[in-house]
């Protein structure tokens, strides 16, 4: 199956998008024009061309900055059946814009009568998770479907399968909060849901035991960076440069513990709800002014304690290559955010520092250059992260939601 290229509609795609919601949609479906032009600028609106016009589309509304829910999905008739609607949405929902701190709920309602539709919001990671009561003249219900943002477990024990005509047992089953619809299926030759109980996380745990993990964490780094620096101050021959280098990294360690205090202050009382907020900006201090100045310090200090060219550079190689891997690992901080081309000049510069202050330090030349360079580097991905980046939550998980054995 072709990948379809998307794109958000602009003001000059309204004159054809009428026209195509009109020969794609039910008349009751079709949004106002009113709706349609809002939505265009506010970006909720994507669409798709084949062929110089446009093929599908969906469209969204966001009522308020913290909710976008789907209006419509639109492919020509001709069109159907090659992906085209799961590409668009797939691609709405990977680039909602943002208009608050975090990811936005996105939502969509669908009858219990039209299952093409629920195939493919089950199929872009959407989950029914209650009905809404309408005064239907068919009978049909309507579902509420919200995408999954983050990871979730499915209780392996508590599943069961719901034919969708049997709409007072569907009722009945996604009335607790934590069950929901994961799945459409045949059974007996007619369409069944399949529901699903979702385990409950505990924020307020969560929460508590991320902020202890980066306490204790940035305590740890803390210790290592002032026994490091004790033996600079006591070392005749230690480069002033490095010095200051691990002064900076004392300071900004120290920081950090602070400001993961401070969210464990923030659990508590639970009053503006910015945990997260606070733990990027204690997560970022601690990497980049703390662990990676003190990494890269390692390599300088064997050399100008060692005396040995060659098991110096060595060693500095190795800390290179561990850093340059660690930065294209999962567990970088670097991965929770967007990257650009400065970023990968900024994680490359990184990467080199161990190997560059080790070659320094050897050759007896003066290694101030190589330290500015550092802190404007590091200082630089600090800013990057803490101002021009959003969230760490706007990371994409890989699986939605998954069952635990």
């Amino acid at each position: 199956m072709p990948g379809w290229p998307t794109r958000t509609a602009s003001t000059a795609d309204l004159t054809e998008l009428g026209p195509l919601l009109t020969d794609a949609c039910e008349a009751a479906l079709v949004p106002s024009s009113a709706l349609l032009t809002e939505a265009v600028a506010r970006g909720l609106v994507r669409v798709l061309e084949f062929q110089g016009e446009l093929a599908g589309c969906v469209v969204a509304e966001m009522p308020s900055s913290e909710h976008v829910r789907i209006v419509v999905i639109a492919v020509r008739a001709g069109m159907r059946g090659q992906g085209m609607a799961k590409q668009l949405l797939t691609d709405l929902v990977r680039d909602i814009p943002r208009k608050s701190d975090g990811p936005p709920l996105i939502s969509a309602l669908a009858r219990t009568d039209q299952l093409a539709v629920t195939r493919l919001l089950l199929a872009a990671d959407f989950k029914g998770t209650r009905v809404i009561r309408t005064d239907a003249a068919d009978g049909a219900l309507q579902i509420h479907y919200q995408f999954r943002s983050r990871v979730e477990y499915i209780d392996p024990d508590a599943r069961h399968l719901v034919p969708v005509t049997a709409r007072a047992q569907l009722v009945e089953s996604l009335a607790p909060a934590d069950h929901a619809i994961t799945g459409l299926v045949t059974l007996g030759g007619e369409p069944a849901f399949e529901t699903a109980r979702f385990e409950q996380d505990d924020p307020a745990t969560l929460q508590s035991g991320e902020a202890a993990a980066g306490i204790a964490f940035s305590g740890s780094i803390l210790a290592a960076i002032t026994f490091l620096l004790g033996f600079a101050f006591s070392s005749t021959r230690f480069p002033d440069d490095v010095r200051l280098l691990l002064i900076g990294a004392t300071f900004s360690t120290v920081l950090s513990l602070i400001i993961y205090a401070s969210a464990s202050g923030e659990l508590a009382r639970i009053r503006s709800n910015s945990f997260g907020k606070i733990m990027k900006w204690g997560n970022v201090l601690s990497e980049y002014g703390g662990v990676f100045p003190f990494l890269i310090s390692l390599p300088v200090t064997y050399a100008q304690a060692s005396g040995d060219p060659w098991t110096t550079m060595i060693l500095a190689v190795v800390f290179s290559a561990a850093i340059a891997w660690y930065e294209r690992s999962e567990f970088s901080i670097a991965q929770r955010f967007q990257r650009s081309r400065t970023e990968v000049t900024l994680t490359v510069l990184t990467a080199l520092s161990p190997t560059a202050g080790a070659a320094l330090v050897t050759a007896k030349t003066t290694s101030w250059p190589w330290t500015m360079v550092l802190i404007v580097t590091l200082s630089a991905r600090t800013w990057l992260y803490l101002f021009r980046r959003g969230a760490e939550a706007d990371i994409e998980e890989r699986r939605q939601w998954q069952i635990r054995g």
